[in-house]
C-alpha cells in the first residue's frame, strides 16, 4: 500500500515535522519526566535512552511510510514533545499518539497536533481505521482523546495494565 503522508503538517501555532537529532535534547524534557512518563514509557529515561527512543521514531517511518512528528512551537522553535502515527510491532493497531514535555500541558499544545495528524490521516491513510492506545489511568490522554471525537471502544490487558483503545473518526 503507497501511502501519501506528508513528512511535515502545519497548525496555527505549530510544525509537525520530522525530527532531527539535535531535538533529543527537547524531547527529553518529556522522557526524563517521571510525571509525564508514568502512563506511557513508565519511568523516566536516561539522556541515552530518549536519544534512542528518537532514533526509534524515525526508523519507524523508514519501516513504516509514516511515524511520529516533532512538534516544533512556531515561534519559539521549541520541540515540546511528539504526535504522529505509531504502530510498534506488539500494538493492538496503528495509533495517532501524543505527548508533551509537562511544561507545555494545557495550552491546547497536544490537541491542536493530534487534530493536524488526524486530518493527515484522513486524507493519506483513509483505509487504516486509527485508534489512540491509552493506559486505563491516564485520564488527561483519555479527554484528550474524546475532545478530538475518539470514541471508547474497548479495554485490553497489555504490559500488566489495563489500556483503553479509543477510534478515531474516519
Amino acid at each position: 500500500m503507497m501511502l501519501c503522508v506528508p513528512e511535515s503538517l502545519e497548525t496555527s501555532r505549530l510544525i509537525l515535522r520530522q525530527f532531527r537529532e539535535s531535538d533529543w535534547q527537547d524531547l527529553h524534557l518529556y522522557y526524563s519526566s517521571e510525571t509525564a512518563t508514568q502512563f506511557t514509557v513508565g519511568r523516566a529515561f536516561s539522556e541515552g535512552e530518549t536519544w534512542r527512543t528518537l532514533c526509534s521514531m524515525v526508523g519507524h517511518w523508514q519501516f513504516r511510510g509514516y511515524g511520529p512528528y516533532a512538534i516544533e512551537h512556531k515561534e519559539t522553535g521549541k520541540v515540546l514533545g511528539t504526535a504522529g502515527f505509531w504502530y510498534p510491532n506488539d500494538w493492538p493497531e496503528p495509533e495517532i499518539k501524543w505527548a508533551l514535555a509537562p511544561e507545555y500541558w494545557g495550552q491546547g499544545y497536544a490537541s491542536e497536533a493530534a487534530r493536524g495528524v488526524q486530518q493527515a490521516g484522513r486524507e493519506c491513510m483513509p483505509d487504516m481505521r486509527l485508534i489512540s492506545f491509552i493506559h486505563s489511568e491516564n485520564h488527561a490522554s483519555i479527554q484528550l482523546a474524546k475532545a478530538i471525537g475518539a470514541v471508547f471502544e474497548k479495554e485490553v490487558n497489555f504490559r500488566g495494565g489495563l489500556w483503553h483503545i479509543y477510534r478515531h473518526p474516519s
